[in-house]
């Protein structure tokens, strides 16, 4: 092969192995590419909710009806005052000072009827005052759920608010206590102390000498209305127990009706058998017999 040829291959060669080793080898660099940035995506924006206007309501009995608040439009507007007027007896106006703004009007108007609607059986003199926080309702109403009715209203009138409520509600006065009723319990006490009410042996019958007591107790009972007692049985441990019980409440209730037939009131007794689980005396005497075939009134 002439020289001259012989050279060139070589050459073309060496360049086709240097090519082939970078790029195995990964030496040779490739080509920069460039991604371009990806645009931020602006975050979005909740518009903040309008606020209500203050407003304020007071009904009294000097001024009458006065409404101060603003609404959103001409339409809620006039809407709100057919309502009102429609909550007012004949003759009777109101102070107008509604006004309009379609940004800071109130998004339930209706709501503020409501209120006033709540609060129309008011006996004295009421007011709604909202300072864009809290809504105060003030002034007296004549129960619990008319207060509770214009505490809902309120709240939906300006969502979100802080409802104070403020409004009083009257409390019943408690009538007096006589002094026969404040001293009842001690005289009763004393009564029947004084004057047992004992039993024949095995029977529900009051020996001779409590029959007085048991109307002394009667006369006891009426002079105070108000008293409720308890008739309580007992018996003594001679017979069975299983008829104790019985007897016990047998005793009881003689007594009781003994006593509603000498005017008082059933309701305001109760009558129960205790057995032989309570005596005061011992059944070993006849005399702890006796006191323990008995019945004991206590005030409930």
């Amino acid at each position: 092969m002439p020289l001259v040829l012989t050279a060139l291959l070589i050459a073309f060669k060496g360049d086709g192995l240097s090519n082939a080793t970078a790029d195995e080898t990964g030496t040779a660099e490739a080509p920069a590419t460039t991604t371009p940035p990806t645009p931020s995506t602006p975050a979005s924006v909740v518009p903040a909710e309008p606020e209500a206007a203050p407003f304020s309501v007071a009904w009294t009995e000097k001024d009458g009806l006065q409404v101060a608040a603003v609404l959103r439009d001409d339409a809620a507007k006039e809407k709100v005052v057919g309502e009102i007027q429609g909550l007012l007896d004949e003759g009777e106006t109101f102070g107008d000072k509604l006004t309009v703004d379609a940004a800071s009007g109130l998004a339930n108007p209706s709501a503020l009827v409501g209120v006033l609607q709540a609060l129309r059986s008011a006996p004295g003199d009421v007011a709604v005052k909202y300072d864009g926080a809290t809504i105060t309702l003030s002034g007296d109403v004549a129960d619990q759920a008319t207060k509770a009715t214009a505490a809902r209203a309120a709240a939906k009138a300006v969502p979100g608010a802080v409802v104070a409520n403020e409004l009083r509600v009257p409390t019943a006065a408690k009538p007096p206590v006589s002094e026969a009723c404040q001293t009842f319990e001690s005289r009763l006490a004393q009564v029947t102390g004084q004057h047992k009410i004992v039993f024949l042996s095995g029977t529900a019958i009051v020996n001779e000498r409590s029959r007085g007591s048991v109307a002394r107790v009667a006369a006891l009972l009426k002079s105070c209305a108000t008293a409720r007692v308890e008739v309580g049985g007992h018996t003594d441990n001679l017979g069975d127990p299983s008829t104790s019980l019985p007897l016990s409440q047998q005793r009881a209730d003689a007594v009781k009706a003994d006593l509603v037939r000498r005017g008082v009131p059933a309701e305001r007794i109760i009558s129960r058998g205790y057995g032989e689980s309570e005596p005061v005396a011992s059944n070993h005497t006849s005399a702890g017999r006796i006191a323990n075939r008995r019945v004991e009134i206590r005030v409930l």
